[in-house]
């Protein structure tokens, strides 16, 4: 076992804050300056030149942004870290960063509905040939990379589906042709597992999810080597879309109680997913710590949790049970987020795929009457009966 697994719960904590911070103060200050003044030019040229430590502009860097990464660095055993002011300005930054013109993608068709939408839809403007995949399918994965490409981009487990794809076998495939394998790691957060350590190049996270977990700010990060974070770290300062310290510090007041969180979030999400699945008016569970998911082997050689996250479809297969159902739980917000303290639900056509027209997340395999359900932190027994009560209007 890694130290940084050993270590997680302490990380979370004290992982990545300055040794000294302003007046003493025990929290990371936030530091709302736009610029950073130095007394001769010399050291701001140095500061500039990135020849020492320090700050020019906040657009660039910021202390409270650099905490935050440090922190997430430290919690994925990476060498560097760099962050954008949304999960998809990060997932953008990485992928414009790292292709070029004629370069060539394989990554899989499950991917979050933002993220198909830079698949299918912006990187072929630019020349980028994508191929997509299906997701469980590891022979046409590995296949697909070995015909070349650049750059293999992995999700799991998957946004909404919580399909597994094995990230080792994969990252091997990808190094065998020289490609960047990055895997976006939101679902699964560092507490439950490590792509880096399982041979990803690059790891991300829509740090607006589970980091946060309190529904209260925007941002994302990727972690990895020196060399590709500097190259997305680059772009992302030219772009623009720099994480503003106050949203900063709230992702890592956030983080410091993840361990806590998720701990509670893998074991109601579990006890949630086998109420559902014995259910008369449920027709399919997805969640990787059922014996019954496809993934579940190779998430239990993978992951050191299942998550907090699974999905459901109704034995009423419309959209319109999911209209009626909703409404009816009380310990659940109907709206477009996860990884919150409170309990999330909602369709795909609302959530992680409403960019996408119905035809498109059929062809992604993904039935209008899903419901993806983000277990929160309240007590086990009392959302398995919040669900068995509103569950109730279809007997």
């Amino acid at each position: 076992m890694t130290q940084n697994r050993k270590s997680t719960g302490t990380l979370c904590v004290w992982g990545g804050e300055p040794v000294e911070m302003v007046e003493q103060a025990t929290q990371v200050p936030v530091v709302h300056s736009v610029s950073f003044g130095y007394s001769d030019v010399d050291t701001w040229l140095q500061v500039a030149k990135g020849e020492q430590p320090g700050h020019i502009y906040s657009r660039n860097t910021n202390p409270t942004v650099q905490a935050f990464e440090n922190k997430v660095r430290l919690l994925e055993g990476a060498e560097a870290a760099t962050s954008a002011a949304t999960g998809m300005g990060i997932i953008s930054s990485t992928l414009f960063a790292l292709l070029c013109p004629g370069d060539r993608v394989v990554s899989v068709k499950d991917t979050y509905g933002g993220t198909n939408k830079l698949f299918t839809e912006f990187l072929p403007r630019y020349n980028v040939d994508v191929t997509l995949c299906d997701t469980t399918d590891h022979e046409a994965i590995e296949a697909a990379v070995a015909g070349g490409c650049r750059l293999l981009y992995l999700e799991s487990p998957t946004n909404p589906t919580v399909k597994v794809v094995d990230i080792a076998r994969l990252a091997a495939a990808g190094k065998r042709v020289g490609a960047t394998v990055v895997v976006d790691n939101t679902f699964a957060t560092p507490i439950n597992q490590n792509p880096l350590e399982l041979g990803a190049d690059l790891v991300l996270h829509s740090a607006t999810k589970y980091l946060g977990g309190h529904a209260d700010a925007l941002g994302g990060v990727v972690c990895g080597k020196k060399k590709w974070i500097e190259a997305v770290y680059h772009y992302r300062e030219i772009n623009g879309a720099t994480l503003d310290p106050m949203a900063a510090y709230l992702l890592l007041r956030g983080i410091k109680t993840l361990h806590l969180r998720i701990r509670q979030q893998n074991q109601s999400a579990l006890a949630v997913a086998r109420f559902l699945e014995s259910h008369p008016a449920v027709e399919q569970v997805f969640y990787p710590g059922l014996d019954s998911h496809p993934g579940h082997a190779i998430a239990a050689g993978q992951m050191r949790g299942f998550g907090g996250m699974l999905s459901f479809m109704l034995k009423e297969n419309s959209l319109d049970a999911v209209r009626r159902l909703l409404p009816r739980l009380r310990y659940a917000h109907a709206a477009a987020n996860l990884g919150a303290v409170e309990t999330i639900v909602g369709p795909p056509a609302t959530t992680s795929h409403v960019e996408c027209s119905p035809e498109e997340r059929a062809r992604m395999g993904i039935p209008e009457s899903l419901v993806r359900y983000s277990t929160g932190i309240e007590e086990t027994a009392d959302l398995i009966a919040d669900l068995e009560q509103a569950l109730a209007i279809f007997k």
